[in-house]
Order: structure tokens, then C-alpha cells, then sequence
């Protein structure tokens, strides 16, 4: 299985419209470990762990399928997977 880490910065409007609880909740339902918060800049900041499709989809439904969001910039760093056990919200 191929194991990828992505850090992942989304920028726009992604802050105040439960941003963080859609990309939780979608992480778990693909089995993608890591975590997300949000950074005083505006932006929400995400590492996602996990087989490279399922990190990659949950990527696109970031981007494009949240209810409420507009994403207008997505920058993603691949790196080493760190093993993460499960998927929270950092504060």
C-alpha cells in the first residue's frame, strides 16, 4: 500500500463554516489519518496520512465539496508519513 503524508494549506473562505468538522468527518468516513486547524492568517492548515488515493480525494472534497466553503488556493507538500493514529482537530 502506498502510505503518503500530504501538508496541506487551504486558503479562501474556510474559516467560520465548520471547515474543520466537514474535513474530520470525511478524513474518518476514508480511513485518513492527521489532523486539522486553523491559522490566524485565515488560512486552515491539514496533514492528511494514508493510502494516496484516499488522501487525494479527500483533498478534492476539501476543495470543491464542502457545503459552504470556497477554497481559492490549495497548497500541498508531500513529505514522509509520520504514522499518525487517527484524525483530530487541533486547537
Amino acid at each position: 500500500m502506498d502510505v503518503v503524508k500530504a501538508h496541506v494549506y487551504f486558503s479562501g473562505h474556510v474559516q467560520g463554516v465548520f471547515f474543520r468538522a466537514f474535513t474530520r468527518e470525511n478524513a474518518i468516513k476514508l480511513g485518513v489519518n492527521g489532523w486539522v486547524r486553523n491559522l490566524p492568517d485565515g488560512r486552515v492548515e491539514a496533514v492528511f496520512e494514508g493510502p494516496r488515493d484516499k488522501v487525494e480525494k479527500l483533498i478534492y472534497l476539501c476543495r470543491y465539496r464542502h457545503p459552504y466553503a470556497r477554497v481559492d488556493e490549495v497548497k500541498i507538500e508531500y513529505g514522509e508519513p509520520e504514522g499518525f493514529q487517527n484524525f483530530r482537530v487541533r486547537y
